[in-house]
């Protein structure tokens, strides 16, 4: 069983990495950049109700890419390191095993991706946070016997997360501040922007330092010219400042931040456009607000992203229901909820479909707004408290608009049972906002004492929260107090009612204006338009008058008239013949397509093939190394390990076949260096040192099995008895160019060697046999030196056939 484990271990350990050059690198800095800019922004339109884990974990769905990549940024730089893609394929345990095997360097590495996979796993529980622990503590032990800067903030870093994770701010401060500190004594900016980049991060937006700490970033990161990080850090500032009401700052920094994007070819722009559209219209600018709404939609579009389109189609069809298009409104609110219905559900699937029940109310249209509730509802019904208290409201509502009192007075009694389960700071504002229209109602049906009872409520959970419907609260205790004759008590109320509703009042009258405005202007637009068609028509018409005129006058010349007639056939004649070619052409271009698809299919069938003849080497291999289990003689042990090596050397020919894109030549650098691996960890022979010198050399598959063999067989028999003592083993291998013609291939080890050369080559065994057989089929000259250990060369030509 241990043995499968190991092979297993080995074939994921063999993968190689999906990032491997410096083009692959900046790839993987831009989908970092993407997958926080998609989480932070999911984060916020959800105003806070799930956390930057399950936000992430969304935008890695989303974009199909391993969720280790939003967390090892530190760690993981793109290239490959052994076990990386164990934890990217949730095999947790293979990485776990493969651990102690590793150099000092890997150990780190893969100990913090460990810890780092129990620490922001999806529902994390208290033994995901103390394996987590453990292997931070590892890093950390692993980071000072190496005494490699780096590792040391790299493994604190992750100390400091985890605190945060475990729900211990303070000590998570403590840490990142000792961090800070530390950075600024070795004067590395790239040291110091990180460290402060993560102290920043890992505070709760409520902390008004949090800019402050990040802006201290930017600009280090500014300076340093990385891009991609000034951009992701203002994407951390910009919610700090727009949840604490700095919206002017937000917003300077959001077109700061979009041109930075569109300038660094950053394509995924619709988050950033969608959020200035908000503000926008939070300001009542109603052209800006369409504009970057409709970019959004744009942006989106044009980068395919459509996994949360819902939210961007909301924000359009809230700018057309403010200026008064609800037609238009209801249409992107029913798009945005079919696209929900497709697409991962980010939890904004309901204000969609509140925002098109709100456009019909808006627009008077209460039963058929009634009857678009029940049915939706019935089909999708809301999965959380915060969606039931809205939509019995607004279920209230309509029937309290129809004159449908008993009904509305039910709903508003559900309303009241999903509103006393919800406890949280964001959802205070719509609790708000229910049990003031609430309380109205029962004013209206004079039942003053639930409508205090109800406004008590409100007074007690709102007392310090701003933005919900105040005015609608300072009417009920104005009435509440009217009928149960407090006086002067209503009077104060309605002062203040009256002083609110001023204020609304000049809202709504810059808001009309602004609509009056907004829709001169779409008019004026439409009109010129319109105009310019006219204009264009009106030429047209000019321009075919005077052509007609010029036929008409030169059709007046006999003479000219038959060469326009025999021109004419002429171009009939020209005319079919071009027909007949394009027809031609057609037929042609439809062959092309068939063939490219044949070769594409036997292309594919080719490296199916491959794959298949690879899992069968794979399992007669499984199936030698069971039958060894069974065995009790060496020699028998030892001539199955023998086959094992030699089926592996042809099985790894067809990994590789199916892996490239070639299908018929191997990339001998590759194979050989994979093949010489194999040999090491199969013998355990740590103690020999292989020098592998590979030019860059392709060989067919025919040749590339002869040559994998007969270096299985050479290398094979040095590390098993070239050897006495474990000091100073070398083996050399090479394969170079010698000629136009020839290749040259040397296996040589600094050994004990051979008392007799020529009873070797004449040697009967099965090993030496089948390198002079492979030898022969490569039409090679075999030589075999011994001069300071055993030497074998083999110079064969390029193409034997």
């Amino acid at each position: 069983m241990k043995k499968v484990i190991f092979l297993l271990l080995l074939t994921f350990f063999t993968t190689p990495s999906f990032c491997q050059n410096e083009t692959d690198k900046l790839k993987l800095q831009k989908d970092r950049l993407m997958l926080h800019n998609v989480a932070i922004y999911l984060r916020n339109v959800n105003q806070g109700s799930i956390d930057i884990d399950s936000a992430m974990i969304l935008a890695c769905k989303s974009h199909k890419l391993p969720y280790t990549l939003a967390n090892d940024e530190g760690f993981n730089d793109g290239s490959n390191f052994p076990g990386n893609n164990l934890i990217t394929n949730n095999y947790v345990r293979g990485a776990e095993l493969l651990l102690p095997r590793l150099s000092i360097v890997d150990q780190i590495k893969l100990s913090l991706q460990i810890a780092s996979f129990y620490l922001f796993k999806a529902g994390a529980k208290k033994d995901d946070l103390k394996n987590a622990l453990l292997y931070i503590n590892k890093a950390q032990k692993l980071a000072e016997k190496s005494k490699i800067q780096k590792w040391y903030f790299q493994s604190k870093y992750l100390l400091g997360k985890y605190y945060y994770q475990a729900d211990k701010p303070q000590l998570s401060s403590t840490i990142f501040s000792q961090l800070v500190s530390a950075a600024r004594k070795t004067e590395n900016e790239k040291i110091l922007a990180e460290a402060i980049d993560n102290q920043g991060t890992f505070m709760p937006d409520s902390n008004k330092e949090k800019a402050v700490i990040l802006v201290e970033a930017l600009a280090i990161y500014k300076k340093l010219g990385n891009k991609e990080k000034e951009i992701e850090t203002y994407m951390k500032i910009i919610p700090v400042h727009f949840w604490t009401g700095k919206m002017k700052l937000a917003k300077e920094e959001l077109f700061t931040s979009l041109n930075l994007q569109k300038k660094n070819g950053f394509l995924y722009t619709q988050y950033t456009e969608t959020t200035i559209s908000y503000i926008e219209l939070f300001h009542n600018n109603y052209k800006d607000a369409l504009y970057y709404a409709l970019e959004s939609v744009s942006s989106m579009e044009k980068t395919k992203d459509y996994a949360f389109a819902d939210s961007f189609y909301i924000r359009l069809g809230n700018v057309y229901n403010s200026t008064g298009y609800y037609n238009e409104a209801i249409k992107y609110y029913q798009k945005g909820i079919e696209y929900n219905q497709r697409e991962l559900n980010a939890g904004t699937w309901y204000k969609s479909f509140f925002g098109a029940l709100r456009a019909l109310m808006d627009n008077s249209k209460y039963s058929e707004a009634l009857k678009y509730l029940e049915n939706n509802s019935k089909k999708y019904p809301p999965k959380n408290d915060l969606d039931n208290m809205i939509l019995n409201q607004l279920k209230a509502r309509c029937y309290e608009e129809l004159g449908k009192l008993k009904e509305a007075e039910a709903s508003y009694k559900k309303l009241e049972f999903f509103a006393e389960r919800l406890n949280s700071a964001e959802t205070i504002k719509d609790i708000a906002d229910c049990y003031s229209i609430m309380a109205l109602f029962y004013v209206k049906i004079n039942k003053p004492q639930k409508a205090k009872e109800i406004t008590d409520r409100i007074i007690s959970k709102a007392s310090s929260t701003e933005g919900y419907s105040r005015h609608n609260l300072e009417l009920a205790l104005s009435k509440i107090d009217s009928l149960n004759g407090n006086y002067l008590s209503a009077m104060k109320h309605m002062e203040i009612y009256n002083r609110i509703q001023d204020s609304m009042d000049n809202i709504s009258k810059n808001r009309d204006y602004e609509n009056l405005k907004f829709r001169f202007e779409t008019s004026a637009k439409v009109q010129n338009i319109k105009s310019l068609k006219q204009q264009t028509d009106l030429q047209k018409r000019e321009l075919h008058s005077s052509k007609l005129l010029n036929i008409i006058s030169v059709s007046s010349l006999f003479l000219l008239l038959i060469i326009i007639i025999l021109l004419y056939n002429r171009a009939k004649i020209k005319q079919r013949s071009t027909s007949r070619l394009q027809l031609k052409e057609k037929e042609i271009k439809l062959k092309n397509v068939k063939l490219e698809r044949l070769v594409e299919e036997k292309e594919w069938l080719l490296k199916e093939i491959h794959h298949r003849v690879k899992n069968n080497l794979q399992t007669v291999i499984s199936l030698l190394n069971s039958q060894s289990s069974y065995l009790k003689d060496d020699l028998a042990i030892s001539t199955i390990k023998n086959s094992q090596n030699r089926i592996y050397a042809m099985s790894l020919i067809h990994q590789r076949l199916y892996q490239e894109d070639n299908v018929s030549m191997i990339n001998m650098p590759d194979y050989c260096n994979e093949l010489v691996e194999y040999l090491k960890e199969s013998f355990n022979a740590e103690h020999i040192h292989f020098e592998v010198k590979i030019a860059s050399i392709e060989l067919d598959i025919s040749q590339a099995i002869a040559v994998g063999l007969i270096t299985n067989e050479i290398i094979t028999n040095s590390i098993k008895y070239a050897f006495k003592e474990n000091s100073n083993c070398i083996i050399r291998l090479s394969l170079s160019e010698v000629s136009e013609n020839c290749y040259m291939l040397e296996v040589s080890d600094n050994g004990i060697g051979i008392t007799d050369i020529e009873e070797l080559q004449n040697s009967n065994s099965f090993g030496m046999t089948l390198i002079n057989g492979l030898s022969n089929t490569l039409e090679g000259n075999l030589a075999i030196k011994n001069e300071n250990g055993l030497s074998f060369q083999l110079v064969f030509k390029k193409d034997f056939r």
